[in-house]
């Protein structure tokens, strides 16, 4: 199914969606990956929904991709006697290590690595930065902290460390757990949460040894300061906004957002903005114009895909939710100042001869006003270079993989078929002229230009670009 737009849409399936009904319907009104949350489905929920995705991409004929999104740390207060804890600015309470529930003196935190990272001065955010506590005294397996806002403290709350950097890694015992059933089923992304440095992405990437791409979400402060570090350890990054603007003053959240979608487009790295893009279509059918325009914004600045959350998981209108970021989509990419938008994001080409053909490949295409830019691709490398330049064509990935042809579904402007690789260069031209006319990509009369890499199959290697002519008949000529 071509899209009529270059920006892709991930929806988050849950309760309200993951049928084999309903995401048949979401991907009919624009989802083109679909997320699965870790930290609410179980594994048996996991396969049933990744089988369910499958069958609509067998019954569909098109390449879907699926993210697993694994929990990460969650960092929770422990209980109270009486439940909760009404405070006020001034009170002081000491967090240690006692599991016995706790009073206006003390409350467990069931967190020994906190305990050892907070240093005097350090800030702790309770219930999504409702409450917001500052470290005064500290001690081996304790820390006293004053109430600096917030009036309620209450059982099992999440506490989030804007200041501390914790010696664990991002990975928990469920989340290995996670990973080890993730990594059996037919899925092409992970999302690690709560990235600290790139050493995290490093732990996760020699457990999963390339059976999928690994998604760095950025949600703290700590790995905003080392960002270049973790985009280089990714394949793709998230702009995870929800815990981000409760870790880091929200007036900075947008800038943040814009210097890691440029950052990700120089690198060649997807990027994902994440988080109450439609949220208030979890109850109503509509959104609010504020969320239009937040939505819009992420398209004219040329990320590669915008995430649903709530609205398709557990909302009362996932297909409206899906159907309007689409439209908001597609209206946004046909604005006469889109395309200036975009164009002058656009990084230097690296010097390399893969990008070289990358780049002269969308110059051409924009200057002989051709049909589309068809990318033979094993790897995928040759796609994202493509996706790169955000060029005005379309981009056609053919490839013999289904896994990178699933992939490339998160990447800005591809669209990805699974084919036969070319047994030489005739058949190559013929094939990428066939694919692209019965895909609806181009047309009898029209011209397309085609990269690749020669020797074929050869990952990596895009050195080659040939401009053919699609007959009648849609076979296809050198032109």
């Amino acid at each position: 199914m071509k899209r009529s737009r270059r920006v892709k849409i991930l929806a988050t399936l849950g309760p309200a969606s993951n049928t084999l009904e309903m995401i048949r319907k979401l991907h009919e009104a624009g989802a083109d990956v679909f997320r699965i949350n870790m930290s609410h489905a179980s594994h048996d929920l996991m396969r049933e929904t990744v089988k369910n995705i499958r069958k609509v991409e067998e019954d569909v004929g098109a390449s879907i991709g699926i993210l697993a999104d694994i929990q990460g740390p969650k960092h929770r207060l422990g209980t109270f006697e009486k439940g909760e804890l009404d405070v006020k600015p001034g009170d002081q309470i000491t967090l240690d290590s006692d599991p016995t529930p706790g009073n206006s003196e003390r409350v467990h935190l069931p967190h020994p690595d906190i305990l050892d990272a907070m240093q005097i001065g350090h800030r702790l955010l309770v219930n999504d930065g409702k409450v917001n506590l500052k470290v005064v005294e500290t001690g081996s397996g304790w820390a006293k902290v004053e109430v600096v806002s917030g009036t309620w403290l209450a059982d099992k709350k999440g506490v989030n460390l804007p200041d501390s950097e914790l010696r664990s890694g991002a990975l928990t015992e469920k989340d290995h757990k996670d990973l080890a059933a993730v990594l059996k089923e037919d899925i092409d992304w992970v999302a690690l949460s709560f990235i600290q440095r790139p050493e995290d992405m490093a732990e996760a990437r020699k457990i999963c040894q390339g059976k999928v791409g690994l998604m760095a979400k950025i949600e703290k402060p700590q790995a905003v300061e080392r960002l270049d570090d973790i985009i280089e350890m990714s394949d793709a990054i998230m702009v995870a906004r929800g815990d981000l603007g409760v870790e880091m003053p929200l007036e900075m959240v947008p800038s943040i957002q814009k210097k890691m979608i440029r950052k990700c487009r120089k690198a060649g790295r997807p990027v994902v903005v994440a988080t109450q893009m439609l949220e208030s279509m979890i109850t109503s059918p509509v959104p609010t114009r504020a969320e239009v325009s937040d939505v819009a914004n992420a398209v004219y600045e040329g990320a590669d895909a915008i995430m649903l959350s709530a609205e398709s998981a557990a909302g009362d209108y996932p297909f409206e939710a899906v159907s309007t970021m689409n439209s908001i989509a597609e209206s946004i990419e046909n604005d006469k100042g889109y395309a200036a938008t975009i164009e002058a994001q656009r990084p230097e080409p690296e010097p390399t001869g893969a990008d070289a053909i990358s780049f002269g490949a969308a110059e051409i295409a924009s200057t002989l006003d051709l049909a589309a830019i068809v990318c033979f691709t094993a790897s995928g490398s040759t796609g994202l270079r493509a996706a790169r330049t955000r060029p005005s064509k379309p981009i056609l990935t053919l490839s013999p993989v289904p896994e990178t042809a699933r992939r490339l579904c998160l990447t800005w402007g591809t669209f990805s078929v699974t084919t036969p690789d070319p047994t030489d260069l005739d058949d190559m031209v013929d094939k990428a002229c066939r694919v692209a006319f019965r895909e609806g990509v181009a047309r009898p009369g029209d011209r397309i230009i085609i990269s690749a890499g020669v020797p074929l199959r050869t990952p990596g290697s895009t050195n080659m670009l040939r401009i053919a002519y699609i007959g009648s008949d849609g076979q296809g000529s050198v032109h």
